[in-house]
């Protein structure tokens, strides 16, 4: 395995919980509110600021089943086409 590859096993992050700063950006980027208000609507409703630690096992089982694409291997894939289960 390359070191490319390998480096993308395991991440970890921050999400941004920011209401406002969310919405700002939205706009900003040309993607409509409404299609992510779930997301920004579970900080409204309590849901805490998380990140952490990813290990990464949708990009293995696409390595291991020799995948062309990592969507095939996520229960709920999302994509500028699909923001919503």
């Amino acid at each position: 395995m390359d070191a490319k590859l390998a480096s993308e096993q395991i991440d970890g992050g921050q999400h941004i919980n920011d209401r406002k700063f969310l919405e700002e950006r939205a706009e900003q980027c040309g993607i409509e509110v409404e299609t992510i208000s779930t997301y920004i609507d579970s900080f409204r409703y309590g849901a805490p600021p998380h990140g952490g630690f990813g290990m990464g096992l949708e990009r293995m089982v696409m390595l291991f089943l020799g995948l062309d694409n990592i969507r095939k291997t996520s229960l709920f894939p999302r994509d500028p086409q699909r923001l919503k289960p």
